[in-house]
């Protein structure tokens, strides 16, 4: 409370002992120097020990108990080689056919059996005249491909281990003879991805946020500094932890995004409390331990949101979307850890020097206090500068302020065009169709992409990815095999969607019988995932009725083919268990209970916005060629679920921050129209800079050349923005608005068993209010004052 003086007196019956989160931040701003070097020790020696010791990324995952993973196992027990990984080294001569070079290939071929990892290698020529044709030669004679089998995944030998297949093809390549690396050897000889453009342009544009939001030099490169400290340092830990485990090679980039967006939001946060402080006359160190014991306890809130909803991707019990969400969790443990850490650091050293360079009159919080009386004005009002006075509060309000204000004298209208935006971004959505991005839609720069295209134009687009029918006879009686046989041809005979499919026949033990299936569309088609359903659903199934044989369709496509039914079969479960965690954390702080509902059902919303733009972008076409994609693509199977785990954490960043100051001041006034409008006005600049920053971090990734890159990084930049704009400026004032008082009612007995989390400030003490006190909101906790 304060004294007319205007004097803040201390309330002896409120004081407790100052928590650890203020005495952890005190100590690092008045031992700055230490923090900093032990940070900086930290960065340097994981780095290093990084670059010397840290693992290789690859997309090597396996899928057991899915009929592609059995039908590859079965294969190799009964054909030794061909249950291996497979890839292409594609070749193509414009002057002759490829029999014009017979001794080259055939000394390619035997240079590729010996390299390590190789199950086997099968040459596009005939062994004699006489032979019968591969099949991996094209009608013309010009375009041929190397099929070879590999024991494990080619993405995870390294890049080293191309000088060998390099030597392998080299004659060819003296006679003339154009060779590409297609498939998961192609993945593996693509440029290693910097995605260095893109962070240049985020920070630059972070740079350029903070300078014009908050105008202070030293107060807008703290966060960046401690951002990119905290990316290096999580990327290094992960590269460590790659080293025992294998994570997706899109895992680096994803946890650079994660960590430089969350990690300069959290250092704002700090900050912009911090010179709040220091602008109303508190010590560099007490400001720096009451930032941390503040907005750093809703900073730790975030992140474990954050992670809690990364977490829950292990819901899927697929390691390698299980692995994508620790990759990211990685870095957001270092940012949270460098937010209250760190940041308190850099403040002890700037002290009150924090502010001495700038490019405009800095600002902080723009938290509107109570000021002076002047002279001749009554009690209760306030001149401004013009001599009109302000409201009774005694507060500064700014247009931020009076945009609530607008919101709560027309809740329904705010409400109504929120829904309405959010309803039309959202309309792509019911089209969305999930699938695999071929390797068509890569640069043509990428030898994969130009084996793709040549495999296309030799053989046709569903050479790309065949279908490796198999069909387990050990169960039919010898008499009854050639009968089956029979049938399993008829049944093959004119299947829609198959360019083609060679007759099956049986291996050297007599116990499987194989075959191979052409789509007659690109493996990323909708026909190619529609030929495989009825292939592998009621062609082949069909046909071995009551015999007891057992079909499977595998190779790579029809792997990503199982891939793309379990994840989509996964999904909903992995959306209910996120926003079932997130509500109960949402509930658990702030003891409201349709708070918790609120923020939930919201999200949800300006999620499937999102999901939106990107099946318009992608899907359907609009924009995608200024964006560097060629034609349109399916969404890739598990973006979807990445995004929905990290747009759901990452916007609770903002809805912790603005439900925290909208709670002090509901706890404090018990005026629920008037907490919303103050809440938004304390937060909305903060909030804003934040959402721009994240926006353009993750907008930056569109550059990169990964097309799942380009998707993650324009979903994500789009779910910010929606979040920040839509979510935060017309549907939660206009719901809260809505809600009154009765937003933060809690049952007593839900109240009684929910643990207590002192949410922001440990130095107030808490309170019960009982059922009995007549008010909404009965049963919240929260701070006395």
């Amino acid at each position: 409370m304060t004294s007319q003086s205007g004097a803040e007196v201390k309330d002896p019956g409120s004081q407790v002992r100052a928590g650890r989160l203020r005495l952890l931040g005190e100590w690092c701003a008045r031992h700055f120097i230490t923090v900093i070097v032990l940070w900086l020790l930290a960065l340097g020696g994981l780095y290093g020990l990084n670059t010397a010791f840290g693992g290789t990324y690859s997309d090597n995952f396996s899928l057991p108990g899915t009929q592609s993973d059995d039908g590859a196992r079965v294969l190799g027990r009964h054909v030794p080689g061909a249950g291996g990984i497979g890839a292409q080294v594609v070749l193509y001569d414009a002057r002759r056919p490829l029999t014009g070079v017979q001794s080259q290939v055939d000394r390619a071929v035997g240079s590729l059996r010996t390299l390590p990892h190789v199950l086997s290698v099968t040459s596009p020529l005939p062994s004699t005249p006489a032979a019968p044709p591969t099949g991996a030669l094209s009608p013309d004679g010009r375009t041929g491909y190397i099929g070879i089998q590999f024991n494990a995944n080619p993405t995870s030998f390294g890049g080293s281990y191309l000088h060998g297949v390099d030597a392998a093809v080299q004659p060819l390549r003296a006679a003339g003879v154009q060779v590409e690396y297609g498939g998961l050897l192609g993945e593996l000889a693509r440029p290693r991805p910097t995605d260095l453009t893109s962070e240049i342009i985020g920070f630059g544009v972070a740079v350029i946020v903070l300078l014009a939001g908050f105008g202070s030099v030293i107060a807008a490169a703290i966060p960046l500094v401690t951002a990119l400290i905290g990316v290096i340092v999580g990327v290094s830990c992960l590269g460590l932890i790659a080293a025992a485990t294998t994570f997706a090679s899109v895992s680096p980039t994803l946890a650079t995004m994660i960590g430089l967006g969350v990690g300069i939001d959290y250092a704002l946060f700090l900050i912009t409390r911090h010179r709040q402080r220091l602008m109303d006359g508190a010590d560099p160190v007490a400001a720096a331990g009451r930032a941390v014991a503040t907005s750093g306890r809703a900073v730790i809130v975030s992140g474990c949101t954050v992670i809690v909803a990364l977490a829950g991707l292990y819901v899927s019990q697929v390691s390698f979307i299980g692995k994508l969400g620790v990759a990211a969790a990685v870095t957001v443990v270092t940012a949270v850890a460098g937010a209250i850490t760190l940041v308190p650091a850099l403040l002890g050293l700037a002290g009150r020097r924090i502010d001495r360079y700038w490019v405009r009159r800095p600002v902080a919080e723009g938290d509107p206090a109570p000021a002076p009386t002047p002279k001749g004005v009554e009690r209760g009002e306030r001149k401004r500068p013009t001599g009109r006075t302000e409201p009774a509060d005694g507060a500064v309000h700014d247009g931020w302020h009076r945009y609530a204000q607008r919101v709560e004298r027309r809740p329904w209208w705010f409400l109504l065009a929120g829904l309405v935006a959010v309803g039309v971004l959202a309309i792509p959505l019911f089209s969305i169709r999930l699938g695999h991005i071929d390797d068509g839609a890569d640069p043509t720069s990428f030898t994969d992409r130009r084996a793709y295209d040549l495999i296309s134009a030799g053989f046709g687009p569903g050479a790309n990815g065949p279908f490796i029918l198999v069909v387990d006879q050990s169960a039919v009686p010898a008499a009854d095999r050639p009968a089956l046989a029979s049938r399993i041809g008829r049944a093959l005979t004119d299947v829609p969607g198959a360019a083609s499919i060679t007759p099956l026949q049986p291996t050297a033990d007599g116990q499987l019988l194989t075959g191979t299936a052409i789509p007659s569309g690109a493996p990323q088609s909708a026909g190619t995932t529609t030929l495989f359903h009825h292939l592998k659903d009621d062609a082949l199934p069909g046909a071995v009725s009551g015999t007891g044989a057992k079909t499977y369709v595998t190779g790579t496509t029809a792997a990503m083919e199982d891939f793309l039914d379990l994840i989509t079969a996964r999904l909903p479960l992995i959306i209910g268990v996120v926003v079932a965690l997130a509500f109960v954390i949402i509930l658990i702080v702030f003891r409201g209970l349709l708070v918790a509902l609120k923020a939930a059902v919201l999200n949800l919303l300006s999620i499937a916005a999102s999901y939106g733009v990107v099946v318009a972008v992608f899907q359907w076409g609009w924009g995608g060629p200024s964006l560097g994609i060629s034609g349109t693509v399916p969404i890739e199977s598990y973006v979807p679920m990445m995004m929905f785990a990290i747009v759901f954490g990452l916007s609770m960043d903002y809805e912790v921050f603005l439900l925290a100051r909208v709670q002090e001041s509901w706890l404090r006034t018990h005026e629920s129209k008037g907490s919303v409008a103050l809440g938004l006005e304390i937060t909305a600049r903060v909030i804003s800079c934040a959402a721009l920053i994240m926006v353009s971090v993750f907008a930056a990734f569109i550059l990169s050349d990964n097309i799942v890159v380009k998707m993650l990084g324009l979903g994500l930049a789009v779910s910010v923005l929606i979040d920040a704009t839509i979510v935060r400026l017309l549907l939660v004032p206009a719901v809260m608005t809505l809600l009154g008082g009765s937003a933060w009612w809690l049952p007593g007995w839900l109240d009684r068993i929910l643990p207590q989390v002192n949410r922001e400030g440990e130095e107030a003490t808490p309170y019960r209010r009982s059922a009995s006190d007549g008010r909404p909101g009965a049963g919240v906790q929260g701070p006395t004052h």
